[in-house]
């Protein structure tokens, strides 16, 4: 992002003497050989912008110009924090100017800005923030490709004659690459997080390639199931590896940029749709779209390199890593808490999600067009707020009460929606994807915080594999209920009981990690010296 200068000219009713002297005292202003005043940019902020003041002479007074400068600087996503950077800019040079009009008046400084929602609140390094891009960028790579069956159920039902009962039992066994992703996702304790997240890159865009050609159901859910396998082990380990990435006070703000790109590459998912209103194969162009984004590949592992703290870790001889057992043994009650969250909330949003499409065509009577719209409409912008706002409520609230209350609202606003018609179901949509991306983003910092290094991918791959059964439960349940509760909507709504159980009774029984430190939370285990005693 090009690191342009911005400004504001105002006029003070005092000398010229007074303003310097109260640049130099309350903004602790280091005077230039050109006369100008230069505000060097906090230590703990970003983006860190720095400030040059500049002092004329005018009629009854002085003449104050403040002109700012700093970006912040990654790949793939800069265009998204420019306007926000622009906020941060006007902010700066607001605060500075009213802390002199404070001198001048004899007041207390103002409080400092508020920290834009969207950027960091605390300050990155380059390379946090290059690792943390480059990872949500595969993430967004990975999730296009991933939602597409879900998006083109309809048309893909269609086009190989399977019946609702048959598409649920073809969704359900894409879960099956749970299996895979066990063992993938773990493997990233033992070989790292790099390796994982770019296998799932480059085998997600190969899957891809071979769904467009499937010439039947069989061979398409087949080719779906290793998809499955390949999203849940990029996304795992990517926001696994950008939660240890991040500094103390941001992880969940860097949980929220992986959910953003996620939701961009799910978004994207949902602007192809019409596609498969064009011809009755349109539906194969967006898996060829996806198949075409191992091209992306080698600019993604030329960014990512390593977490810092895997690395050293990996480095130490009395840590086991990657060991099952541990997980059981030192880390039981959190993962018998986190995986009934996993699967009771999957029981839900598996068939909701999978289903909504569905739901929409034979029910409302909705076109792959008008579909993308309601989508649009309802879930871009409430999700980019809701996993926003949700990640600064985490980080200032804490992560049990932002999940617990906007799990409730979420699974209550979307039992509706299936039950319902008209702008109460545009309504309950948006709502619920807003309190959806707020309390997501709060459970999955949980996830990643309640582990140690040593066990995060492994005891996170049981988590995974647990949300997937739950999900796969709760796509059978679904279509097999449809017909006796009388549509889809009915029995998707019913499944929404479990995620209500877990936000009022489950949620409050975690450890809070909010403000404090990952080694504090979950303390790297020493071992005795039998680091070999177990097999991969």
């Amino acid at each position: 992002m090009p690191r342009v200068p911005r400004s504001s000219l105002v006029r003070l009713a005092a000398s010229r003497d007074a303003v310097l002297a109260a640049a130099l005292d309350r903004l602790g202003a280091t005077p230039e050989p050109d006369g100008t005043l230069v505000v060097a940019a906090p230590t703990e902020s970003q983006p860190a912008i720095v400030l040059a003041l500049r002092l004329r002479p005018a009629a009854e007074g002085t003449e104050l110009e403040i002109t700012s400068s700093g970006s912040i600087d990654i790949p793939f996503f800069g265009w998204f924090f420019q306007p926000l950077v622009r906020i941060a800019h006007r902010r700066a040079r607001a605060h500075a100017i009213e802390t002199i009009r404070a001198a001048l008046d004899g007041r207390p400084n103002p409080r400092p800005p508020k920290t834009v929602v969207g950027l960091p609140p605390v300050a990155f390094s380059p390379e946090q923030s290059v690792f943390i891009a480059t990872a949500s960028a595969a993430t967004a790579i990975v999730t296009f490709a991933a939602a597409l069956f879900g998006q083109l159920t309809s048309p893909i039902s269609d086009s190989f004659g399977a019946t609702d009962t048959t598409i649920g039992v073809a969704l359900a066994l894409t879960r099956l690459g749970a299996l895979f992703a066990l063992f993938a996702i773990a493997i990233a304790d033992r070989q790292g997080r790099r390796r994982s997240i770019l296998i799932g890159v480059v085998g997600s865009a190969i899957v891809c390639a071979l769904s467009a050609v499937a010439p039947n159901l069989i061979a398409f859910t087949s080719a779906q199931v290793l998809q499955r396998g390949l999203v849940g082990t990029t996304g795992t380990v990517a926001f696994l590896a950008v939660v240890e990435e991040a500094p103390d006070g941001a992880r969940a703000y860097a949980a929220s940029m992986l959910a953003l790109a996620a939701g961009f590459g799910f978004s994207f998912s949902v602007v192809t749709l019409p596609l498969a209103d064009l011809v009755s194969w349109g539906w194969r162009i967006p898996f060829a779209l996806a198949a075409a984004t191992i091209f992306l590949a080698p600019a993604i592992a030329r960014h990512l390199r390593e977490t810092a703290r895997y690395t050293a870790l990996a480095a130490r001889a009395d840590v086991a890593r990657g060991r099952a057992r541990d997980v059981f043994a030192l880390h039981r009650r959190r993962l018998v808490l986190l995986g009934a969250v996993a699967f009771l909330t999957s029981l839900f949003s598996g068939p909701s999600s999978q289903f909504m499409n569905k739901y929409l065509t034979d029910v409302r009577g909705f076109s792959n067009s008008e579909i993308a719209v309601f989508r649009s409409v309802t879930t871009a912008l409430p999700g980019i707020i809701g996993i926003l706002v949700g990640a600064r409520l985490a980080e200032a609230r804490g992560r049990r009460p932002v999940a617990a209350l906007a799990l409730a609202i979420a699974t209550a606003a979307q039992m509706i929606f299936f039950l319902s018609g008209g702008l109460t179901m545009w309504a309950m949509s948006a709502l619920a994807v807003l309190m959806a991306g707020a309390g997501g983003i709060a459970l999955g910092t949980l996830d990643a915080e309640l582990f140690p290094t040593e066990v995060r991918s492994t005891s996170n791959a049981m988590l995974y594999v647990l949300g997937v059964l739950g999900a796969a439960a709760g796509l059978i349940l679904a279509g097999t209920l449809s017909d006796r509760l009388g549509g889809i909507g009915r029995s998707v709504a019913l499944m929404g009981i479990g995620s209500l159980v877990v936000a009022v009774f489950v949620v409050p029984l975690l450890p809070e990690s909010a403000a404090r430190t990952l080694d504090d939370v979950s303390p790297t285990h020493i071992t005795d010296g039998d680091i070999d005693a177990d097999p991969p």
